[in-house]
């Protein structure tokens, strides 16, 4: 992961509150400068793959931003939190229960590939382990229920059409 970013400034982060280091005290956070100053900030779990220790797969997941949020590394905590047993997988949607940014009306991420990456993000082999990075792509709850009712392809199709502006605080919602 460190190799895809390289040459970027890469600083780490914990979060001290709720219980994620005591579930899981493998967890940080990376987080990764914008490679200019219009690109986006990059924050990248470490420690989702003790979620399923057991299994010698694991799940890291990716977060961007417009500007450097410490609420980008609470996120993290509270995914990797819930993922504890391999909750999450590809498809799936997670309930923040508030917005995930002030002032958005985004307050669910659908767990997607890592589709501003492109591939060579999405799979690392770290010794044995097999790892898996998805990306948390904060939607509301308008575009949730359409991927219920639709699929998944059906909302990423019109995420595509829409030109989806997914960084935007206040984007509103395609549906």
């Amino acid at each position: 992961m460190r190799n895809f970013f390289d040459g970027r400034e890469i600083q780490a982060f914990t979060w001290p509150s709720g219980p994620i280091l005591e579930h899981n005290p493998h967890f940080r956070v990376l987080r990764v400068a914008p490679s200019s100053p219009k690109k986006l900030w990059t924050y990248v779990s470490v420690g989702g793959w003790a979620a399923t220790d057991a299994k010698n797969v694991g799940t890291e997941f990716i977060l961007c931003t417009a500007t450097e949020d410490i609420r980008a590394v609470e996120l993290l905590a509270m995914t990797v939190f819930y993922h504890e047993g391999g909750k999450l997988g590809l498809g799936h949607t997670l309930p923040l229960g508030e917005p995930w940014m002030a002032g958005s009306q985004c307050d669910y991420f659908l767990v997607s590939l890592p589709y501003p990456f492109g591939p060579d993000l999405e799979i690392a082999h770290v010794g044995d382990r097999h790892v898996q990075f998805l990306w948390l792509l904060p939607i509301t709850k308008g575009e949730r229920n359409h991927k219920i009712a639709d699929g998944l392809e059906a909302l990423e199709s019109r995420f595509e059409e829409a030109g989806l502006r997914y960084w935007e605080i206040n984007r509103a919602s395609i549906v």
